[in-house]
């Protein structure tokens, strides 16, 4: 399939073309999300299977994506924009909260939000994994947003003297993995804990990397 058929234009039922297609592609995400994030996988997934569980045909996937992969891609970043706004929400409410307190917040924000739905977890950390060098590439860069957000609220921290002084970016990227490994094998039943008790770990081992052995708050 060399590109997306066109859809149909003009009003119908009462809905605008473009309010179609948004309802759609919402379908085609939704059903991508079950059968991607559960059974049976993305690779096993057919664009007949997908359209079915959508309720939708063939020809209407065709006019909103052109690959199974497009759909993954889609639902990715969707997944992960999600978690993002969570965080982003839960740091605006907890701006005055003490930098401990903070980076907590900051991971029960994300932690819960990931791990609200099992499918989720498996498309951010398992279905993405191998799939071609364009998810590669995507799913790097959604990671290096998480650790441009680390980055930022570490260096805003030191600024005031509630850490040391550093540049993180090493130091974030590496954290981040042990976020997605501990999250993934916790939801994997590989962990023997709490999500509270998981992310209290987290809080505690990004607090370390803030504040080092000997590091003394700037008065």
């Amino acid at each position: 399939m060399a590109g997306r058929l066109r859809a149909p234009k003009g009003r119908y039922g009462g809905r605008s073309a473009e309010e179609r297609q948004a309802e759609r592609r919402r379908r085609f995400l939704e059903a991508a999300l079950r059968l991607f994030g559960d059974s049976p996988g993305f690779r096993a997934t057919t664009v007949a299977a997908l359209s079915q569980a959508a309720g939708l045909s063939t020809r209407q996937f065709y006019e909103e994506f052109r690959t199974l992969e497009d759909v993954l891609a889609a639902l990715h970043l969707e997944v992960n924009d999600w978690a993002e706004q969570a965080v982003l929400a839960a740091l605006a409410e907890a701006e005055t909260l003490p930098l401990a307190e903070r980076v907590t917040v900051l991971f029960r924000a994300y932690a819960r939000d990931v791990t609200s739905d099992p499918r989720r977890i498996r498309i951010t950390f398992v279905e993405i994994i191998g799939v071609s060098p364009r998810l590669e590439e995507q799913r790097l860069a959604r990671r290096a947003r998480w650790v441009d957000l680390i980055c930022a609220e570490a260096t805003a921290a030191a600024a005031h003297g509630d850490a040391a002084r550093r540049d993180y970016r090493l130091a974030a990227t590496a954290f981040i993995g042990s976020v997605n490994g501990l999250l993934h094998d916790w939801s994997a039943g590989w962990v023997d804990a709490t999500l509270d008790e998981v992310v209290d770990e987290l809080a505690r081992q990004l607090l370390g990397i803030l504040r080092p052995e000997g590091w003394a708050r700037k008065r």
